[in-house]
């Protein structure tokens, strides 16, 4: 598969940098796009090396149930890292549009959760579907600056879907967060 313009699939680039996510139960592998997202990968890798995410969650589960029926762009989305509350938060780097990087929220991507842009909070999402409406220009955000991808879960995402299915009914902040014992680079 490749994106207009863009080349190979990014997903597929053996050449990215690996960070492997493992719980009590299971692991999964992101494969971070460094050359085509350098700003939003640093960002994301300089949490990974100080172990910032390590003993922090997948808190959230966003499905097409437990969000307002009214909504303009419901998505199917796992979050993950650390929670923020306040949206007040200042902008910490430059915000990398999908129409910078040529990087799409499709199934599988994994991109920095924000308030407006470049408010980052040390935490991530991973798409569960093709979510066209986190991108520039989408309608997930009033701003309609989209969210910044950054990579792909290219391993394990067969567990991922199933805690996504299995906890459909749990609510959009489940009470029972899956902890994520160690967030690091792999080198295998």
């Amino acid at each position: 598969m490749t994106h207009p313009g863009m080349g190979t699939d990014p997903r597929t680039d053996a050449a990215q940098t690996r960070v492997e996510v493992c719980t009590n139960d299971f692991a999964f592998t992101i494969a971070v796009c460094v050359s085509r997202a350098p700003i939003s990968s640093a960002y994301f890798l300089a949490d990974v090396d100080a172990g910032v995410l390590d003993g922090s969650s997948i808190f959230r589960i966003v499905n097409l149930h437990n969000q307002a029926a009214d909504h303009p762009c419901k998505i199917e989305v796992l979050q993950m890292g650390l929670r923020e509350t306040d949206a007040a938060i200042a902008a910490s780097i430059r915000h990398e549009t999908t129409g910078t990087t040529g990087l799409r929220h499709l199934r599988g991507a994994v991109s920095l959760a924000r308030f407006a842009p470049g408010a980052v909070y040390h935490s991530v999402f991973v798409c569960m579907r093709d979510e066209p409406g986190l991108d520039e220009g989408g309608a997930r955000h009033p701003d309609g600056q989209g969210f910044a991808v950054f990579g792909f879960v290219v391993e394990g995402f067969e567990h991922l879907a199933r805690l996504f299915r299995d906890r459909a009914d749990a609510g959009e902040y489940p009470a029972q967060p899956v902890l994520l014992n160690t967030v690091r680079r792999s080198h295998g």
